[in-house]
């Protein structure tokens, strides 16, 4: 029976600046955005109607009801197709990793694998949510507006690896966005620059930020806790928070001080979501 397999890969947010807020109430954003080479797994079988299949670690909690975005993802073809479909969840609910955007994009690929068919337009998609564009894209990118543009990047990231840290919170992304100080911030510079080394995109980002950690820190502060195990694993070169949180990720030259790092935390706090990962280029 015909099937196909999507890797719905972690999305980092490097840096998370926002910049305004629209009359309609959706905030305006300039993020510069990775992905990591661990994430969920979506499976699509051909089938008569649409179904959803929840597996995986962190499946606990989640639901197969309407507002799925892995069915609404299907849903958004607008035709009367089938599939079976299984999302093995391995990334923490609600923790600041576009688990559930990235889920969406990694079905609309399947199913437009697995039923011939072109995807849905732009407005389509981006309804699903604002990560969900620069998830379908997969690549490292400029993420702007609320979402809707997404720029590859001009120069190539070097390689890099990742140590992901959920304290195991779940944060209210609108509550975080309420608690803005401001929500005019400067945007990012024009123009990236070339960064030729991981410490070289560790002094970029230094002087870039995501704003919504200090609003997401009062709301739950055990990510700070998350934020100061990272900075202090040896080959640390940067911790930050992605998204709205609680997920934190710290920057390393080699896979190798990225899992001692991983290894280091889990000992002290066994009870965290940890792992190490390579920054997908």
């Amino acid at each position: 029976m015909r099937a196909e397999t999507q890797l719905a890969r972690a999305k980092i947010n490097l840096s998370l600046h926002v910049t305004g807020q629209r009359a309609d109430g959706y905030h305006l954003l300039d993020s510069l955005v990775v992905f990591a080479d661990l994430g969920d797994l979506i499976r699509c079988t051909a089938a008569d109607t649409v179904s959803l299949a929840l597996t995986g670690p962190e499946s606990v909690g989640l639901t197969v009801g309407d507002d799925n975005l892995v069915l609404r993802a299907a849903r958004a073809f607008h035709l009367p197709k089938g599939a079976a479909i299984t999302l093995d969840k391995r990334l923490p609910v609600a923790s600041g990793i576009g688990g559930g955007s990235a889920d969406a994009a990694a079905t609309l690929v399947a199913l437009s694998a697995l039923w011939g068919l072109a995807l849905p337009p732009a407005e389509r998609v981006l309804a699903l949510g604002a990560d969900v564009p620069v998830c379908l894209a997969g690549r490292p990118s400029r993420m702007q507006g609320v979402g809707e543009v997404v720029t590859p990047l001009s120069h190539p990231l070097p390689p890099a690896h990742l140590v992901l840290v959920n304290p195991r919170v779940q944060v209210s992304t609108p509550m975080v966005f309420k608690g803005l100080a401001r929500k005019d911030n400067p945007p990012m510079p024009q123009d990236l620059p070339p960064l030729n080394s991981v410490a070289e995109l560790a002094t970029f980002l230094t002087a870039q930020r995501n704003d919504l950690e200090p609003p997401a820190l009062l709301a739950e502060p055990v990510i700070g806790r998350a934020k100061a195990a990272l900075a202090a694993q040896t080959g640390c070169h940067l911790a930050r928070m992605s998204g709205s949180g609680a997920t934190c990720f710290g920057l390393f030259d080699s896979a190798e001080a990225a899992s001692d790092a991983a290894i280091a935390i889990r000992q002290d706090y066994p009870h965290w979501w940890v792992q190490s990962a390579a920054m997908a280029r």
